[in-house]
Parts: C-alpha cells; structure tokens; sequence
C-alpha cells in the first residue's frame, strides 16, 4: 500500500499544482526528492556513548540505520581532530520519505511547545527547506524515560523546484503549517 501522502501527490498536488504554477507537463512540476534528518553531537569528541545513543534514536525516528558523520578538519579550541565522529545522518527516499514526512507534519510538529509555524525565511533560494528540532522527544517513537540528553536535529527536505516561490507552494499543498509573512 502507498503512503498516504504519496497519493496526495498524485491525486490532488499535481492538478493544483498546475493550476498555480501555470505548468502544463506534470513531469516539470516540483516534487520533493529526499529528506535528510542530521543530528551533531559535539559532545562525542570526549563521550563515545553519546553518540551510539544519537545513532539508536535517530534508527528509531526514520526506520533506517544512520551512517556516521565525521569531522572534515581539525579544530584545537573544539578539541576535535580530522576523521572524528561527530554525528550522524539519514538521508530518506521514496515510500520511507513519504511515511516520514506525513509522521513530521501530523505527529511531531504539533507535539512542539509554543508552537507558532514554520518559517517561511528558511529556504535556500532553490526551493529547498530546512528546520531545526530542538528536541527528539517531540517523536512518538521516542521514550520519554529513556532519554538521557534531550538532543535537536536538522531536517533537509530537498525539492526538484527552480525557486523558493516553487518550493514554497509544493511544500504548502503537502500541508507544512507556514507562518504568516506579517
């Protein structure tokens, strides 16, 4: 079975989409491409574990295994050296993409304390969007009592949209709850 928002795409996204964008080759139209979630744990230049746990959770949050991120260069006043690992990423596609996203929007989002939406500033210039998560816990999958340090993560979603106008109108018609420009 397809994922619910997959369908969305299919049938309702496209057709407003074409209306809006005044595109007629539903093929040129943006779609998202894929969603990267990265969690940095600087603390894992001294504490090993700290990351092991980053690793477990964020496996927990997206339903695929994370690889290792490691430091480009060495940093004396961070303590860090070349090769180290720092943090972790998972880069999601297709159907996992899709259930994702849909768990994002309808589940985690709302779970935000002194949530007021998202904001509209945070595109790239090239219709992609990234938004910072102050915490895990706002996941379901994530066990309240099992957390040992409340860690946020970056969430990349990466759209095939010329522009943020694009960018923008595809991620509205998924449903991400946008502030308003005021």
């Amino acid at each position: 079975m397809a994922p619910r928002l997959k369908e969305k795409y299919e049938n309702e996204i496209i057709g407003s989409l074409k209306n809006e964008l005044a595109i007629e080759n539903r093929y040129a139209l943006p779609r998202i491409e894929k969603i990267t979630v990265n969690i940095g744990v600087g603390e894992a230049a001294q504490n090993a574990k700290a990351l092991d746990v980053s690793v477990k959770e964020l496996a927990l949050i997206t339903g695929q295994q994370p690889r290792i991120t490691r430091a480009k260069k060495s940093i004396a006043a961070f303590k860090l050296r070349e090769g180290q690992a720092i943090g972790c990423a998972v880069t999601l596609r297709g159907d996992r993409m899709y259930e994702f996203l849909d768990r994002l929007l309808a589940l985690a989002l709302p779970r935000i304390r002194d949530f007021r939406g998202l904001r509209v500033k945070s595109f790239d210039s090239r219709g992609n969007y990234t938004l910072g998560v102050t915490e895990q816990l706002i996941f379901p999958e994530i066990d309240y009592d099992d957390v040992e340090q409340v860690r946020g993560m970056d969430i990349t979603i990466t759209t095939t949209a010329q522009d943020d106008e694009s960018g923008y109108a595809l991620l509205k018609a998924f449903g991400f709850p946008f502030r308003d420009a005021s």
